[in-house]
């Protein structure tokens, strides 16, 4: 055989994305299967009760901590929440779109990303995309702040990182490095029209756009080289 034909088409996707999406196919895999009579013991309706248990153990609640911010108290057992949150969605589809975007970013940056920064990036987007939604929910105690539920900040993190890699190719290249946010100004107009049809007040979105930020300003840091790596390449022509 001719050499470069026995190559797979697609690219392997590392291990470490893999092992960011597994949970979340696990889950949806229990759920299904409750939901078919092969798991909860088969009665109507468990697959449905399955997930919302699971939605319920596992949401991050921005009311919850800051109530227990007023109070002063910490709960070990709750501060998984801003970790957990990101492997658990409201429906089938909901968990699909979050790992297809994951498997294809994760694809795309774990090239140029060390293995542990690619998991620094999703958690770090996730966590900080958390906390800012829950400053903006103390800020702003009259409206209502739904809680997080599903991989979506930590994904727009990962745009973020995508968009780095973007950023810093095209500062090489002497090109227009606003071309980079092409990617999150689509995403961003796509929820904004959607969230006017299907959605009433949501306000999650805050958290998505401060885990792009974030995923974008980790970058920075995480990528092999750091900031001086960065600022060597923008500086090439």
């Amino acid at each position: 055989m001719r050499p470069g034909y026995d190559e797979s088409p697609l690219n392997p996707v590392p291990a470490v994305v893999w092992a960011l999406v597994l949970p979340m196919i696990a889950a949806e895999a229990v759920f299904g299967l409750a939901q078919l009579g092969f798991v909860g013991g088969g009665a109507p309706g468990t697959g449905l009760a399955m997930r919302q248990i699971a939605v319920e153990r596992t949401a991050y609640i921005p009311e919850l901590v800051l109530r227990l911010w007023q109070m002063r108290v910490f709960l070990l057992d709750q501060s998984w929440r801003v970790l957990t949150y990101s492997f658990v969605h409201l429906s089938l589809m909901h968990a699909v779109f979050v790992i297809v975007f994951t498997l294809a970013l994760g694809n795309l940056i774990a090239h140029q990303f060390r293995a542990w920064a690619v998991i620094a990036l999703f958690f770090g987007s996730a966590i900080l995309g958390a906390l800012v939604y829950t400053l903006v929910a103390g800020l702003l105690p009259q409206f209502q702040f739904r809680p997080l539920i599903g991989g979506y900040p930590a994904v727009y993190g990962l745009v973020g990182a995508f968009t780095f890699l973007l950023w810093t190719r095209l500062g090489q290249e002497n090109a227009n490095r606003m071309r980079a946010f092409t990617l999150i100004g689509m995403l961003l107009a796509f929820q904004l029209v959607f969230g006017i049809l299907f959605q009433d007040g949501n306000t999650t979105w805050i958290a998505e756009v401060a885990g792009f930020a974030a995923g974008f300003g980790l970058s920075f840091v995480l990528i092999p080289g750091g900031v001086a790596r960065v600022l060597r390449q923008i500086r090439q022509r």
